[in-house]
């Protein structure tokens, strides 16, 4: 049934979006190949960077650094030359100041407290858990919320956009993040960190795996790469998720009967522009559509789709709301999340991506020390 369902609403969206814009449609497909890649090998951050706080785990850890080496070397000659395949194209670069440190420093306590990202969310509530179907509604409202507030936090100190490859040179920015990536893996191996969970995976390839998985981690981080460089190819920029979340809340909120001119941010603009469309002509939106789609696809397809439970322990609850709404909040001052700074952000050279990760893993320390006050393990 839920296969069915699932296979009908991207027929029914892949149809509409074609014949419109096929680019669109496209980027439908990259979404449920995302979402599908992501499920199959349980890629994701948050655990991953629990894993590796409390277990020593840095299995997650290693494949994205990999994930991030190969993106780098994909978008280093398109971001170079500004165009792909005749399309022109730019990088995920955005300023490094106090409020974007600040808004991954929360965004990373929000990851543990609600038990996922940006990716996450979606990924996890499209499999079926009404828990995360929570924190992705606050998600959506913190990151309205922080829309608002923007302008404000936007007034404290910073040094701006720098992109790496531009300032020293594609090749020698490339390398540099290359060789930064090799020091913090070894780094963490000679802290003691370790391999618990085999990076080609434990389970031979083969037709029925891949319908139904469990995929090795270097499977998914390799596809992972391939598919951003492919957004990057249709879309012209790199992939992204959280500036979806906050259109869909100002759209819910004009509903009410919020008027966005009211609001700096969203009176003019691209944030206009895009409050005034649907949101199938959205690429982040479709995009996000598409990663829910492939989740379920996948969950089903494996028989690990959750059943719905209204019965939500109250601490659990509340940690789902706070973290949300600190998800959604944290990535509209850090100017993405896990995805659109760190992974979209390093691939493109922008130093802003890096200053995103260290606040974030500082803050995921923190969301892991707080996580037993809400009744959470911290395995």
């Amino acid at each position: 049934m839920y296969l069915t369902a699932a296979a009908s609403v991207f027929a029914a969206l892949f149809v509409q979006l074609a014949g419109a814009d096929i680019r669109k449609a496209s980027l439908l497909v990259i979404g449920v190949l995302m979402g599908v890649s992501l499920y199959h090998a349980a890629f994701g951050f948050t655990a991953a960077y629990r894993r590796a706080i409390v277990e020593k785990d840095i299995s997650g850890v290693a494949a994205q650094c990999i994930m991030l080496a190969l993106a780098m070397v994909l978008f280093a000659p398109a971001l170079a030359e500004g165009e792909l395949f005749g399309r022109g194209v730019g990088g995920a670069i955005a300023p490094v100041s106090v409020s974007m440190a600040l808004g991954a420093l929360l965004f990373g306590i929000g990851m543990q407290l609600a038990g996922g990202c940006g990716s996450g969310t979606l990924l996890t509530a499209g499999s079926g858990n009404l828990r995360m179907f929570v924190a992705l509604a606050f998600f959506c409202i913190g990151g309205f919320w922080g829309s608002l507030d923007l302008a404000w936090w936007q007034q404290l100190p910073g040094i701006g956009s720098v992109a790496l490859g531009r300032v020293w040179g594609w090749s020698p920015a490339v390398l540099a993040q290359l060789a930064l990536l090799a020091v913090i893996y070894f780094a963490l191996r000679k802290m003691g960190r370790r391999h618990v969970r085999p990076l080609m995976g434990e389970v031979p390839l083969n037709g029925q795996t891949l319908l139904r998985g469990p995929w090795p981690l270097l499977l998914s981080a390799g596809l992972l790469a391939l598919l951003n460089w492919a957004t990057l190819a249709i879309a012209g920029h790199p992939w992204s998720v959280t500036w979806a979340f906050a259109l869909w809340a100002a759209k819910g909120a004009t509903l009410v009967g919020w008027d966005p001119a009211s609001s700096g941010f969203w009176a003019d603009g691209f944030p206009a522009r895009a409050l005034a469309r649907t949101i199938l002509q959205d690429t982040t939106s479709v995009m996000n559509i598409g990663i829910m789609l492939g989740a379920m696809t996948a969950a089903t397809l494996a028989g690990r789709l959750a059943e719905a439970s209204w019965r939500i322990p109250w601490k659990s609850l509340l940690s789902a709301v706070l973290g949300g709404l600190m998800l959604g909040y944290g990535a509209r001052l850090a100017y993405g999340c896990n995805i659109g700074a760190f992974f979209s952000g390093v691939a493109s050279t922008s130093l802003h991506g890096w200053v995103w990760i260290f606040c974030a893993v500082v803050g995921n320390v923190i969301g892991v020390r707080m996580r037993p006050w809400f009744g959470l393990t911290i395995r």
